[in-house]
């Protein structure tokens, strides 16, 4: 608990805009009423049953009088931490059931020191508490050689996390029928347990989403038409067929992978069962067009178990193996934690310190010209200032040529804007900008009288429309040009 903890004070990064767009800012909505709902929304792609648990901590802290724009933003991330300490031990007393408690205890370090574990366990992503569900679900999960099986926990853990995000089934669907399989009783296993949960389980999603949305909506089938059948996904960008096995998984286990290659060579045959569920949701996502690194960290912890099998066959060149594993980890987890994209957030911590203290809000706007959802929204500022961003919403009409708002914007940024603001009154207060557009509206930023304010770091990796630094205009009062 204390590791995680430490583990949520030192990321202080963003990652992808789903941690907070399809989480902090719908709990946001919920819970105070005012906020921004993406177009997934709108669309019935997502499901309440996630931001309904952010949004109930929101209406604690409000009921309380502790509803601070920091404790909005960290209570959440601690909820995560704590939930990550519990998988961590889960997957430590697995593997001990299993194995030895030398192995255990190496599959443990190698689980404390993942990179990308510490990375994303802390943030409010769907596909954080997915992993952490999944790994919980693992440690009840009737593996060979586990003395403790409970059919009805692990069900019900794994079902919850599908309420979470409908992609968490996909591990488990080896598992599922290789238990169906060896299971004696496979008609009580289906119809006394599989079958109630998932009733259950898709009874209150489709609950709790008929209250928020309004009517009857069965978000797990749209987010598979859309996905899969329709492919709109690939709006967002596509990627080879390969791209998990010669990119993904070898960038996601980071140091790890000559320990995770050798330990599935040495590792018994009981533990090579766990391989299967890495090598059909690496098939799975290799079949969509759009990848994304964070799809496959569910099957991370199963890929530890395999690590500290290497650890534990390792014997002459352990030593010099941990110290590489120890530093190279460390240093990949503080810098992604700590420097890499940590301007996103920063610049909201400052929109929040000075639009929120203004004594008239309404001429506080601020307008983000950046590719949407580069930032966090009103979960990270908690005032109902005037906040505007490029939008982004893929074509679900099947338009020829169809460009969404940030596409039409960076075409022409200098026409688009005199289109948009015809005249001075129209005109935000501040604007929000990366780097590398300063020069292409360095005429609107003259003639609208804006003056540099606050500069923040972002990454040393700039690329295309994202910058390495993120600079805040503010505009002066009239007559003051020059």
């Amino acid at each position: 608990v204390a590791l995680r903890l430490a583990n949520c004070c030192l990321v202080r990064t963003s990652f992808v805009p789903d941690e907070h767009w399809q989480s902090l800012e719908v709990a946001h909505r919920l819970a105070f009423g005012y906020g921004h709902l993406t177009w997934e929304w709108t669309a019935g792609l997502r499901g309440y049953t996630y931001p309904l648990i952010f949004a109930s901590i929101y209406k604690t802290l409000h009921l309380l009088g502790r509803d601070s724009v920091q404790l909005l933003v960290w209570t959440p991330r601690l909820a995560q931490a704590l939930l990550s300490a519990v998988a961590d031990v889960k997957l430590y007393s697995l593997t001990k059931r299993l194995e030895t408690q030398e192995v255990a205890r190496w599959v443990f370090l190698c689980q404390l020191c993942s990179w990308f574990t510490w990375y994303c366990c802390t943030r409010t992503l769907t596909n954080t508490t997915e992993t952490l569900l999944t790994t919980i679900a693992l440690s009840y999960y009737p593996l060979e050689g586990s003395k403790s099986t409970n059919s009805m926990k692990y069900a019900s853990l794994v079902a919850l996390a599908c309420l979470v995000r409908p992609t968490a089934i996909i591990p488990w669907v080896p598992l599922f029928f290789r238990h169906v399989w060896q299971e004696p009783a496979k008609h009580r296993l289906i119809l006394h347990c599989f079958f109630p949960v998932g009733f259950v389980t898709l009874s209150l999603s489709l609950v709790i989403d008929r209250i928020f949305f309004g009517q009857w909506t069965l978000v797990q089938l749209n987010f598979l038409r859309f996905n899969v059948l329709q492919g709109v996904g690939s709006f967002y960008g596509s990627h080879p067929w390969h791209w998990y096995l010669s990119q993904g998984l070898p960038a996601v286990l980071g140091p790890h992978l000559p320990f995770f290659l050798h330990g599935c060579v040495r590792a018994p045959q009981r533990c090579r069962k766990l391989l299967v569920p890495v090598l059909w949701t690496l098939l799975v996502y290799s079949m969509l067009d759009h990848k994304e690194f964070r799809f496959i960290y569910p099957v991370l912890p199963f890929c530890m178990v395999f690590c500290g099998h290497s650890l534990s066959h390792l014997r002459t060149w352990r030593k010099p193996a941990l110290c590489f594993l120890l530093l190279s980890s460390a240093l990949l987890a503080l810098y992604t934690g700590l420097v890499h994209q940590r301007g996103a957030l920063d610049v909201m911590g400052h929109v929040q310190e000075v639009g929120c203290r203004s004594a008239n809000l309404s001429s506080a706007s601020v307008f983000m010209m950046m590719p949407c959802h580069s930032t966090p929204f009103y979960s990270h500022v908690h005032c109902p200032l005037p906040m505007r961003f490029l939008q982004c919403p893929p074509d679900l009409n099947g338009q020829s040529g169809y460009l969404d708002e940030a596409d039409t914007f960076y075409l022409d940024p200098a026409r688009w804007l005199q289109r948009e603001f015809p005249n001075a009154a129209l005109l935000p207060a501040r604007v929000i900008i990366f780097s590398v557009l300063e020069e292409e509206i360095r005429a609107f930023l003259t003639s609208g009288n804006y003056e540099r304010t606050a500069v923040f770091f972002h990454t040393h990796f700039p690329e295309g429309r994202t910058g390495s630094h993120i600079y805040v205009y503010e505009r002066g009062p009239p007559g003051t040009e020059g």
